[in-house]
């Protein structure tokens, strides 16, 4: 097959947090002349419309979850005829390289470039590598991560890894421009609350109450923006509007990076897009890691932000209104502290980590 420009295909499926940074890069590519397709799962296919992809091509994929040997089975049936149908695509498009963004939707086409001997690269977003990752980190050709020495016991892969950062979407470049306001005298104070993309319970029975708890002084100086999940919407803004304050529920905000940029604080669950964003866009966050994600990966993300001064982390157990209540009145009564961790969140961020990816594929790919 002939083509007139060099092919890249990225493998991402699943959630946002793995399309978000492929999609970045795609971008990217584009723009340096190489032509991009996209391999996904049925999950990621009906969301991944606007992807900027010359081709979305669906890949059977499933999760390996629990130990049922009857579930088991069915996962490795799924993946091995994900893996035969894209080991068929691999010899129709032909590709340079294969990029995988993490995820089990990213196996087939992974394991089908190890197995036609196309150049494969392994991005992984968190602190902490993903089982899947995990699974194809020995076959890659490179590994790139989103936080540096992730590898510090596994020499072997440290060898072929590189730190690149995580890719943000052109909106989260141009956000990142907006310097932080900070909060001042009288003034609102404006907070945004989200919990992936998803949305969270958990935030819609915490925050409001949070708020509520507050002294009249801070309480009546919010602006809150909250992502909800539906079934809680009328809930929250009930809540709000009896506290009379000026908030915007919704079950979902296409326009996040700005609203970030606008806000003072943020709360929130701490995937890799939503931290590689904070970090980015160079906002304080008080981050709730997922209880139960898989390798705990939220866990890592939020501590290592954290550690680095951007971020405040509150465990889930300890994430109860009268705690965060606590928190918002030590955070909007000390200025120059919000101001330190937006400064601290900022020196974390790479805005050009999906530049800085590109240059790995083409090298990895042989065509830079």
């Amino acid at each position: 097959m002939s083509r007139h420009a060099p092919l890249v295909l990225l493998a991402a499926g699943g959630t946002g947090g793995h399309l978000f940074p492929a999609e970045a890069l795609a971008h990217v590519l584009q723009a340096r002349g190489i032509a991009v397709d996209l391999a996904t799962d049925n999950r990621a296919a009906g969301y991944a419309g606007h992807f900027p992809a010359r081709s979305i091509h669906v890949i059977p994929a499933d999760t390996v979850r629990g130990s049922n040997p009857f579930r088991l089975l069915w996962t490795l049936a799924v993946l091995g005829v994900g893996i035969v149908k894209a080991v068929f695509l691999l010899f129709r498009l032909r590709p340079d390289a294969v990029v995988g963004f993490g995820g089990y939707p990213t196996f087939p086409p992974l394991i089908a470039a190890w197995l036609t001997r196309t150049p494969r690269i392994v991005h992984e977003q968190n602190a902490v590598m993903g089982r899947a990752n995990r699974a194809l980190a020995s076959r890659a050709s490179a590994i790139a991560t989103g936080y540096p020495n992730i590898f510090a016991a596994r020499p072997d892969l440290a060898a072929k890894a590189t730190h690149t950062g995580n890719p943000v979407r052109g909106a989260v470049r141009e956000a990142a421009a907006i310097p932080y306001e900070v909060p001042q005298g009288n003034h609102p104070v404006r907070l945004l609350v989200f919990g992936g993309s998803q949305g969270a319970r958990i935030m819609s029975e915490i925050v409001p109450g949070a708020i509520e708890r507050c002294v009249l002084a801070l309480r009546s100086r919010f602006d809150v923006v909250q992502q909800c999940r539906a079934e809680d919407v009328a809930e929250v803004k009930a809540v709000y509007a009896r506290l009379g304050l000026r908030a915007e529920v919704a079950t979902f905000f296409n326009d996040l990076p700005g609203r970030m940029a606008a806000s003072q604080l943020v709360i929130a669950r701490s995937g890799a897009s939503t931290v590689a964003e904070l970090a980015a866009i160079g906002r304080p966050a008080i981050l709730v890691p997922l209880p139960h994600a898989l390798d705990n990966d939220q866990l890592a993300n939020a501590m290592a932000l954290a550690a680095a001064g951007g971020a405040m982390l509150v465990r889930q157990t300890d994430f109860t209104s009268e705690r965060l209540a606590q928190e918002l009145m030590q955070l909007f009564g000390d200025p120059a502290q919000l101001a330190a961790m937006a400064s601290s969140a900022r020196r974390t961020g790479n805005a050009d980590a999906a530049e800085r990816l590109a240059d790995l594929v083409l090298r990895v790919a042989r065509l830079a």
